[in-house]
């Protein structure tokens, strides 16, 4: 066995070097594997001519070295044999599995490649940056981690991004995504994390777009919650925002629901967010019906590229530029059937008797009609004249 001389393996390293950082122009929705399926989406929007704000990824070649210097087998070991309901076990596990991380040497062509991408991005160390991280196993058609892993807004300088780094690796190992993996039968050891960094938007309004009503399945309805400052307010539910229904196929806004927002996150001038209360701001919309349509066709843009509904993260700046900041598909909503209208002129219903939930006496015939009859009574719909069903009832 060969043993490789000093100056050929820093020339190894210097190589590797180059697959920790890509930009996101370098990304796309095959860079699951190598930049998470947050950074991979941005790196596909980009692709897309879409308005997200740049930025790179540190990669999950970065966090298998960085894990590898923590020593996590032995935790990984004891993960393949726990079960999925033995939460007391599996915290404790994931504890320890943050602990390592957040104690672990970051190495240093890593770091340097960090500062590298960060300089390029903005040219000095005051340029603000949102750090997210990026798991392998999220942002998937069959499984959301939404809010599972750490994200850390308005970041200013290198120290700080390589701080934030380090948490958004440690992160990977909060209890709620271990039980989350193992209740979904994920391998702990198949999942790796990435961090996107991207330029932060000096947001005067932010908020989430949903391209498909996640309450209703309604596909041609966008969803629109909004409030002044940062979209981490909406997400982490500490406001009551403004609510907007639009019809996609018109434009029409059919719904208007303004919130009080009390409450504001707010990007600081040296880095970090402070949260700002107001007084009750519900008798003023936050966006224009000019924006919230903007926003529709922005979301319709989003869904055409996918081929599929999306929830959406978006700001619109204090110069009144619109960007995406994030987009994931929506895996709540119910599968239309294959013979779905293609129009929404008319309404159908399909449910299946053969699960029936809450149902404690035997369905008849005369019991399905008394249900069809309040339905049409309470269902707020303009056309309930193809109604069908799929029975599946014992003789």
């Amino acid at each position: 066995m060969s043993i490789q001389n000093p100056e050929t393996q820093e020339n190894e390293l210097k190589i590797k070097a180059q697959s920790f950082v890509l930009p996101f122009t370098a990304l796309n929705r095959t860079s699951l594997s190598v930049a998470g399926g947050k950074a991979a989406n941005l790196g596909e929007l980009t692709h897309a001519g879409l308005p997200v704000p740049p930025g790179f990824c540190v990669t999950t070649e970065a966090y298998g070295l960085v894990a590898e210097h923590a020593n996590l087998e032995p935790i990984l070991s004891e993960l393949a044999v726990t079960r999925a309901d033995d939460t007391t076990s599996l915290a404790k596990l994931a504890a320890s599995a943050r602990e390592k991380l957040l104690a672990a040497p970051v190495p240093t062509l890593l770091s340097q490649a960090i500062a590298q991408a960060y300089y390029a991005l903005g040219g000095d160390e005051s340029l603000p940056v949102a750090v997210r991280s990026s798991a392998t196993a999220e942002d998937l058609p069959f499984a959301s981690f939404a809010g599972q892993q750490d994200t850390y807004l308005n970041i200013v300088g290198v120290e700080a991004v390589l701080d934030a780094a380090r948490r958004c690796w440690a992160s990977l190992w909060t209890d709620r995504a271990v039980s989350y993996r193992a209740s979904n039968g994920i391998d702990h050891r198949s999942v790796r994390l990435a961090i996107a960094v991207q330029r932060m938007v000096e947001a005067a309004v932010a908020g989430v777009l949903f391209t498909a009503n996640p309450l209703t399945g309604h596909r041609r309805q966008a969803v629109i919650d909004a409030s002044p400052g940062l979209g981490e307010a909406i997400v982490s539910g500490a406001v009551n925002p403004d609510h907007f229904v639009v019809d996609t196929a018109t434009g029409e806004i059919i719904e208007r629901r303004l919130g009080e927002k009390r409450l504001a996150v707010q990007a600081l001038p040296g880095g970090g967010t402070q949260r700002v209360e107001f007084a009750d701001r519900s008798k003023e919309a936050c966006l224009s019906d000019v924006q919230i349509r903007d926003l529709a066709t922005l979301g319709a843009r989003v869904e055409a590229h996918y081929g599929t509904p999306q929830d959406t993260e978006w700001a619109i700046d204090t110069s009144g530029h619109l960007w995406l900041t994030q987009a994931r598909p929506i895996t709540t909503l119910f599968p239309l059937p294959d013979d779905a209208p293609k129009t929404d002129d008319l309404l159908r219903v399909y449910f299946s008797l053969s699960v029936a939930q809450g149902v404690y006496r035997p369905i008849t015939l005369m019991g399905l009609q008394g249900f069809v009859f309040h339905l049409r009574i309470f269902w707020p719909v303009h056309h309930f004249s193809n109604y069908q069903h799929n029975a599946s009832m014992p003789m």
